[in-house]
């Protein structure tokens, strides 16, 4: 205890210097917004490549399962293909009806690096950032639902804020009445479940009624989100709630698509103007 004690004193102006120049940093950070913004972009940088080595581990012992789950997607395009050259074999060349979403969305393969979905606010970080032409609002799906949206970017990782967060809602449309609402993850509990709002109360909503996203917000319309699970919740009087089992597996996430809306600053602009003349 004493040889402690005469080594805390022989060398106290270390740990004093150590001590001030620790608060100084934490003061100039918190105080300039220049400061702060490079430390934030630093330290997504350190946290992401942390996460992402901590990562492969778990990467390769899903392989599998990631498999699995490709060549599901593969049988799922092939059919696609198939039934777009069934609907006229008299041609060489195949066009689609809707040539506007044909060419609208482009999606970049990320990994994951992180993921929370136990938090009351969720996230995960990708491995592609802004080298990759990856910028804050574009959207991020699965081969089999929502994720979430794009949030920050450094330049090799995204924070993505997650389909699992109180501020997140996604447009979305019902298989047979093609009524819209707003997906929320409304427990905040549980990541397999989620709430469909502002679907009005005089619509017959079934069990089991598949769930897709409309198109209005920054995802491709027509992506499955889910399927209800129970109609019995009310939110007012014109209005109902409606829950939801999410089709995107949140505690699995290994690979996700980044969408970009190749079309979206024309229609912000289109927009920006229409409000301008009223």
């Amino acid at each position: 205890m004493r040889n402690l004690w005469l080594f805390l004193v022989r060398y106290n102006a270390i740990f004093w210097f150590i001590l001030f120049f620790a608060i100084s940093i934490v003061l100039v950070v918190r105080n300039n917004t220049f400061q702060r913004a490079s430390f934030v972009n630093s330290s997504n940088v350190v946290v992401g490549s942390f996460y992402q080595n901590v990562n492969s581990w778990k990467s390769y012992l899903a392989l599998d399962e990631t498999n699995r789950k490709l060549a599901d997607e593969n049988v799922l395009l092939r059919q696609q293909i198939q039934n777009i050259l069934h609907a006229d074999s008299t041609v060489d060349s195949v066009f689609l009806a809707d040539s506007i979403q044909q060419g609208r969305y482009e999606f970049t393969v990320a990994g994951v690096a992180n993921n929370s979905i136990h938090q009351k606010s969720n996230y995960l970080t990708l491995d592609k950032g802004s080298l990759d032409s990856i910028e804050k609002g574009m959207g991020v799906i699965t081969s089999n639902g929502v994720v979430g949206i794009v949030l920050q970017t450094s330049p090799h990782f995204s924070v993505v804020q997650s389909l699992l967060h109180p501020d997140t809602r996604i447009s979305v449309t019902l298989d047979s009445s093609e009524v819209f609402g707003s997906l929320v993850w409304g427990n905040n509990i549980d990541p397999r479940f989620g709430t469909v709002r502002d679907v009005p109360n005089h619509v017959q909503v079934k069990k089991g009624e598949k769930v897709f996203t409309s198109g209005y917000s920054l995802f491709p319309s027509g992506i499955q989100v889910g399927k209800i699970e129970e109609t019995g919740l009310t939110s007012g009087e014109s209005f109902l709630d409606l829950k939801i089992k999410l089709s995107t597996d949140f505690a699995n996430l290994s690979h996700v698509y980044i969408v970009r809306d190749l079309m979206l600053e024309e229609k912000s602009n289109v927009e920006v103007t229409t409000e301008d003349h009223e």
